[in-house]
């Protein structure tokens, strides 16, 4: 169950709590999110630094119907997330959610699963490689949301915060879900149990990264990671992306059978006939994601 709301706002070292807010921010919700698309990359910014990118549910609703669109557009090929500022995203705005005495049995379950689990399952189940560059704080949702994304590149600057215990929380946005996998159950519950701030070295160290990068150089490591993985076979990075995530929750016959079916769908497409082809022929394969 979420706190009452606190009338101060988020700082770098009292990151937002993670749980679903009800209402959103007055200000329009597109001058929050930066969007743009090139060379196959659409990137997706948070851009509300005062706040350390906290999200508001209208924010939130935006981000699962950009990810929708980026896995439905044949011209997209990859999303990089992004934060401007000194936090990649605190985690939900709490600003406006409803007090204890003012729930029913049954809505903070309801707002979870239409909100932040709905949010976390947009990354996972996005058909394009998604990929996280975590600029600065990542705490609470807005570190599960890193941890849902398939590459993950963090600044040094950046750190992770499964903040929920400090506030009497369980953590949420799919956190019990995504960190055993990634750290396996006893570093899992360390963190959650703790709350303790991770710095990107350690979060590499731990797994939970990809690769951790001078502060100045994160924009640049990122859009190259991007533009590499939308020049890659779109639909086999898709089928990949799939036969990975279903792998963590089902048995070896049913992860073979699921790869078989894969590899007899993407042959189908013009990209595994370039990539044979190309091989053949020992040149460089042109993918169009098709």
């Amino acid at each position: 169950m979420s706190p009452a709301p606190s009338p101060r706002s988020a700082t770098a070292t009292d990151p937002a709590p993670a749980a679903p807010a009800a209402e959103p921010t007055a200000e329009p919700v597109d001058s929050l999110i930066l969007h743009t698309t090139d060379n196959g990359v659409v990137t997706l910014t948070l851009d509300r630094p005062d706040a350390l990118n906290a999200l508001t549910p209208a924010m939130r609703e935006r981000l699962i119907d950009h990810l929708a669109a980026a896995s439905a557009a044949p011209d997209v090929r990859a999303v990089l997330l992004t934060g401007t500022g000194k936090g990649f995203c605190s985690g939900a705005d709490l600003r406006g959610a409803p007090s204890a005495g003012d729930r029913v049995a049954g809505d903070v379950a309801r707002l979870l699963r239409g909100g932040a689990q709905r949010l976390v399952g947009a990354v996972l189940d996005c058909e394009k490689p998604v990929l996280a560059a975590v600029n600065g704080t990542a705490a609470g949702l807005g570190a599960h949301l890193a941890f849902a994304c398939d590459l993950v590149l963090a600044a040094e600057s950046a750190r992770f915060i499964e903040v929920f215990v400090r506030r009497g929380l369980v953590p949420d946005g799919g956190g019990g879900y995504l960190l055993p996998r990634l750290i396996g159950p006893q570093r899992a519950k360390e963190l959650m149990f703790f709350g303790d701030a991770v710095p990107a070295a350690e979060a590499a160290r731990l797994g939970l990264v990809n690769r951790v990068v001078p502060d100045g150089e994160l924009a640049g490591t990122a859009r190259q990671w991007a533009e590499r993985l939308a020049a890659g076979p779109t639909r086999a990075l898709a089928l990949t992306k799939q036969l990975v995530n279903a792998s963590l929750d089902g048995d070896r016959a049913t992860a073979l059978a699921a790869e078989a079916a894969a590899q007899e769908i993407n042959m189908t497409t013009a990209d595994a006939q370039e990539g044979v082809a190309s091989f053949v022929a020992r040149r460089r394969p042109m993918f169009r994601g098709r």
